[in-house]
């Protein structure tokens, strides 16, 4: 690498790698120290090929995605993670600007996104953190839209489940609402 890419490599990973690393942390369940390890192996990867890149933040991004998919994929990488249970809370969560709530909040978020697999984790962090359409999802996981559509479902609802206390942060009246069927066939019990 030159002079000139060398400065522009240092100038990105000066100004992006803060926002990499929130994304990389979350793509690895929480865990801090992963999410660094998964950062730095997509920026030496990137700086390989630093000269040929027309968008930087979309190929470290692609890159982070990829070597994630790639992890949960190695039968080594699966074991199980222990995570210390959230403080009990004096009730719900509220959308109040407590910084003791919000501090209640991303314990029990982070604590339930690290229950979740690998590759549910993934599809919740490029749906509703990167905020990617499902068919861009699709073709960075490499997958169908149906798939992400219904890993998205099944990941929402086990989120649900692991922590009900996020459903408070919710719109209430989406909450309870029946689901809707729209199945040609009438079932009666």
């Amino acid at each position: 690498m030159n002079a000139e890419g060398l400065d522009s490599f240092r100038e990105f990973v000066d100004s992006r790698s803060s926002a990499l690393l929130k994304t990389a942390v979350l793509l690895c369940g929480g865990d801090q120290h992963a999410g660094e390890d998964l950062l730095q192996n997509a920026l030496v990867k990137a700086a390989g090929r630093w000269q040929r890149i027309d968008e930087p933040e979309a190929y470290v991004r692609r890159i982070l995605y990829r070597q994630q998919v790639s992890r949960w994929r190695l039968k080594w990488r699966r074991r199980e993670v222990s995570v210390a249970e959230p403080p009990e809370g004096g009730g719900q969560l509220g959308h109040s600007g407590d910084s003791a709530a919000a501090a209640e909040l991303r314990v029990v978020m982070r604590a339930a996104l690290a229950r979740l697999t690998a590759r549910q984790r993934t599809v919740l962090v490029l749906r509703y953190f990167e905020d990617l359409p499902e068919a861009d999802v699709a073709r960075l996981l490499g997958c169908s839209v149906g798939t992400v559509r219904s890993t998205t479902h099944r990941s929402l609802a086990r989120l649900r489940a692991l922590a009900p206390e996020l459903a408070a942060l919710g719109p209430a009246d989406a909450e309870q609402q029946p689901s809707r069927d729209y199945s040609p066939v009438e079932v009666r019990p």
